[in-house]
């Protein structure tokens, strides 16, 4: 089983016809997603790869009945793109757009969630349920079937992270990149939610960062929650406070949100952390 997406997802990509949206939708498609359509404003009735392109996202829910969308549009308009689709019944977007300005994310996030959809991202890789269904930007060579969820801040340590759990025979049930931004959609909470639902995810690796407290929530909640096996990895663990890594909301400040505080958060509930990523197929092995 699986996560938010698999055989069943039926995927709208707004801004099919640029660059990154019609690159990602063949390879998307080549991995068997189902992509029902996709849209760019005045460029109804074209195709990219025999996939019917739309002008508006509504449209396209009429002729397909979609019920995800992934965002490749650019940050300027990824706000209006993400509550189109929430305006036009989509229950999951994906938004893989980096660099969007934070107050239009907590504008958009408010109004999907007044519409009873789901975000993920923005700035984020997107989420892959193994040989079901691969909605963004992910590198599907390294994912295998399986039974450990993960959830990740980081797109590069997902990868770095899966690669790991696949070459010591772990498979996944589902992979989620939450993004990097100060503001994202779905997060830690809610995604242990649904993995510790999930009767076919035995254990879950979750890939934090420095910045804000929402590993800190994360470990709260896996101790009064989450009774399946959880490793962890905290990257960012040399990082002088003031200074951002990376990711805008990978930012020490005022002494909060450091990678120790994190580790203690995790190790005080009983959750192993690893050292470096290639450790976590180990520590879960050694709980199951």
């Amino acid at each position: 089983m699986s996560i938010l997406i698999d055989k069943n997802t039926r995927l709208i990509v707004q801004g099919i016809t640029g660059r990154d949206g019609g690159f990602h939708t063949v390879k998307m498609k080549a991995y068997g997603t189902n992509i029902v359509g996709g849209t760019s404003p005045g460029k109804a009735g074209e195709n990219v790869e025999g996939i019917p392109v739309f002008n508006t996202v509504r449209d396209a829910m009429e002729e397909t009945e979609a019920n995800t969308s992934v965002i490749f549009v650019p940050a300027p308009f990824a706000k209006d793109a993400m509550m189109e689709a929430a305006d036009a019944g989509v229950k999951l977007i994906i938004c893989i757009t980096e660099g969007v300005p934070t107050l239009d994310v907590v504008e958009a996030y408010r109004y999907i969630k007044i519409k009873g959809a789901n975000l993920i991202g923005p700035n984020c890789p997107g989420l892959i349920s193994p040989d079901k269904s691969m909605v963004g930007i992910m590198p599907t060579m390294i994912f295998k079937q399986g039974s450990t969820g993960v959830i990740s801040r980081s797109g590069t340590l997902t990868y770095e992270v899966v690669y790991n759990l696949t070459s010591n025979g772990m498979g996944q049930s589902t992979a989620v990149g939450v993004g990097g931004d100060p503001i994202v959609g779905l997060y830690y909470q809610e995604l242990l939610e649904m993995f510790q639902n999930d009767p076919e995810t035995d254990s879950i690796a979750l890939i934090g960062e420095i910045g804000g407290d929402a590993e800190e929530r994360a470990a709260e909640y896996i101790k009064k929650h989450v009774t399946k096996p959880v490793a962890v990895f905290i990257a960012g663990q040399q990082a002088p406070p003031g200074k951002q890594m990376g990711h805008a909301g990978a930012i020490i400040s005022s002494g909060s949100g450091t990678a120790a505080e994190k580790i203690a958060a995790f190790e005080a509930v009983g959750v192993p952390v690893a050292k470096e990523p290639s450790q976590i197929p180990d520590l879960l092995k050694s709980r199951l």
